[in-house]
């Protein structure tokens, strides 16, 4: 075990990015650190600010869901460093992930935010993302935010279904 540990954190971090193909949410990461009680919110934030800072990870932004990926720095820091976390915490991480590694999947690969655009109306974005590529993906304009915010609520219940249909009409 590591005598810093902040240091693990960050590794536990790295590690658990490393071991999927998709961005972890704040929430998904979150709900690891602090069901185990692995440490409070707080410090987990600072350890994925720290994270970035120094380029072990990148974060994108979707209607306030911060989602986190590796990059190439993070991998070979969690190869080189990895062997430094216990196995028993390996263990316990790779049964969360494996546990809710679709539901997780499903929760960032089904995306929708809105824009205000230049003719003072909003496009509302969708899209349905398998790792890092696209299956689907439509831009519409509506003339209001309140329209534009709730088609993108929506989307989250009725993507199959709009996905489903655009195929059947199509082929």
């Amino acid at each position: 075990m590591m005598s810093d540990p902040t240091t693990l954190y960050k590794l536990m971090s790295l590690y658990m990015l490393k071991q999927v193909n998709f961005p972890l949410t704040n929430n998904q990461l979150s709900d690891f650190f602090l069901q185990r009680e692995y440490t409070t919110y707080f410090t987990l934030q600072q350890v994925l600010n720290e994270l970035l800072e120094s380029g072990l990870i990148t974060v994108e932004t979707i209607r306030n869901a911060s989602r986190y990926r590796i990059t190439k720095e993070g991998e070979d820091t969690i190869l080189f460093f990895g062997k430094n976390i216990s196995q028993s915490i390996v263990t316990d991480m790779n049964d969360y992930l494996k546990t809710n590694k679709f539901k997780f999947r499903d929760e960032v690969g089904v995306v929708s935010d809105f824009y205000k655009n230049s003719i003072n109306d909003y496009t509302v974005h969708c899209s349905i993302v398998e790792g890092k590529t696209t299956l689907f993906e439509i831009n519409l304009s509506v003339p209001t935010k309140d329209q534009a915010s709730a088609m993108c609520d929506k989307w989250a219940d009725n993507n199959q279904s709009i996905y489903e249909y655009v195929m059947k009409k199509l082929l």
